[in-house]
């Protein structure tokens, strides 16, 4: 044992899109000389073993696994865990067992002492285990900093006049000085144009429209869970002592400025996948974060095709949606004729399993579809769940939501504004790889987060 090595413990939120940027900061650190102990869920714990066998949580000396239990029942063992539950679940039940396996590594003769934890922005047990051991602590908050901003507002809608009404079936009210308070229902919510009211107080945040702001705030009921769980997590990570975003400074400015006033512990050291590229000289295929099985069979097919040819499908690891949309997505897909790579998880339908028409496999079986999870690859349009999230929202309003789909599909592909948004994505690669590279500002700020917030040098 090196007793000299700093030891962080690495607690991601037990979800694939939390788990990922987690371990490549983690895998970043350790190129820095930390010893990793890098803590999943015990659930997840399972789910690697099932994916790559008992060498996927093997790591390396100073690159450990441990797990904590998250406090739910037994489920599905390939299943998404329901997210409101996890969240619920892991704010009651972990703290305990966190402690306890922390005193386990600072008693173990072959490991050096916790000095530091590491923990995902709305794993805020992992923040109140460092203060109670005396440790510093840094938490990486995984989505955008502008979404991190919008959840800190959830608080300040109803102090704006726009509030939940318990009293009808209403995703909002809002208050009319002629009228009084308008209770707005679901179909308004989506079709009166109640969603592009504008949201003009916010600082950093301009031309902002309500729909703008995270959609958890879109409920019916005052005391919804993920409402008022987004935002006490929010804002116990703003009043966190450091807080890390997985961005850089060009591209998220003002925002940055805006965060730094509130908390000025501000470390933006993105983007990770990049960072993780340019200096981690050696990738240890036993320090791997991907809970299902890899399936990398598309790379020759797309080596086959055009540059900017193909559309990249990814719902991500959490959404799911009925077999009607999924339906809807497919012959949009198809009908836009462009070849596609479309990763479908075996859980993305509610309860149920995927199933397509006979009809749709014989119009792609030239195409790519992927059951399984896929390596990431150069191509030209990401359809991701961010993005589909507005898109869900029109087909109570259509009879044909693939129509929406295809022509969004053609659009992005061949269309003016694809272009312009492909053009644009390129200047922002472009200063990406400037801040990920030795004097530029992500590296630099990774520099200073270790020396300043991990207290190492």
């Amino acid at each position: 044992m090196d007793s000299i090595k700093p030891h962080a413990v690495c607690l991601p939120f037990p979800s694939q899109g939390h788990i990922n940027p987690l371990m490549q900061l983690a895998r970043l650190l350790h190129s820095r000389g930390f010893h990793i102990t890098f803590v999943n869920s015990e659930f997840n714990d399972r789910r690697l073993v099932r994916s790559r066998g008992e060498e996927a949580v093997k790591g390396l000396p100073d690159f450990r696994f441990d797990a904590l239990p998250d406090g739910l029942p037994p489920s599905d063992s390939d299943a998404t865990q329901c997210v409101p539950a996890l969240c619920d679940s892991t704010r009651k039940t972990c703290l305990a067992p966190f402690m306890e396996l922390l005193s386990k590594l600072n008693s173990s003769p072959y490991l050096p002492p916790v000095t530091c934890i590491v923990c995902d922005g709305i794993m805020n047990f992992g923040t109140k285990a460092a203060q109670l051991i005396g440790v510093p602590y840094v938490q990486l908050w995984t989505s955008s900093a502008i979404s991190f901003l919008g959840d800190l507002q959830f608080k300040e809608l109803p102090q704006r006049g726009i509030v939940h009404s318990k009293y009808s079936m209403c995703s909002f009210a809002y208050w009319n000085k002629n009228i009084g308070f308008i209770f707005l229902t679901d179909e308004h919510f989506v079709s009166d144009g109640t969603l592009e009211m504008p949201i003009d107080w916010i600082p950093g945040m301009p031309n902002m429209r309500l729909k703008d702001i995270p959609s958890f705030l879109r409920t019916t009921d005052p005391d919804d869970f993920m409402f008022n769980y987004i935002m006490e997590v929010s804002q116990e990570c703003l009043n966190s002592s450091s807080i890390i975003f997985n961005t850089f400074d060009e591209l998220d400015k003002e925002l940055l400025q805006v965060l730094a006033s509130k908390s000025p512990n501000i470390y933006a050291i993105g983007p990770l996948t990049l960072l993780s590229k340019n200096f981690l000289k050696i990738h240890h295929d036993l320090i791997n974060s991907s809970l299902w099985k890899e399936d990398t069979s598309c790379i020759k097919w797309l080596d086959k095709m055009k540059p900017n040819s193909v559309v990249y499908v990814n719902y991500g690891s959490i959404t799911v949606m009925s077999n009607y949309h999924l339906k809807e997505f497919a012959w949009g897909l198809a009908n836009s004729k462009y070849p596609f790579v479309w990763v479908v998880r075996p859980d993305v339908v509610m309860g149920e399993s995927a199933i397509f028409p006979v009809e749709f496999m014989e119009e792609i079986k030239d195409k790519r579809l992927h059951n399984k999870l896929v390596s990431p690859t150069t191509v030209v349009s990401l359809s991701s769940w961010c993005f589909l999230d507005a898109l869900w929202m029109e087909f109570s309003d259509v009879n044909d939501g693939s129509d929406d789909v295809e022509v969004l599909i053609k659009e992005m592909m061949e269309g003016d504004k694809g272009h312009r948004i492909r053009r644009k994505a390129l200047e922002w690669k472009k200063k990406a790889e400037a801040a990920v590279t030795v004097g530029g500002s992500s590296l630099t700020n990774f520099d200073r987060m270790i020396k300043e917030a991990l207290r190492y040098s």
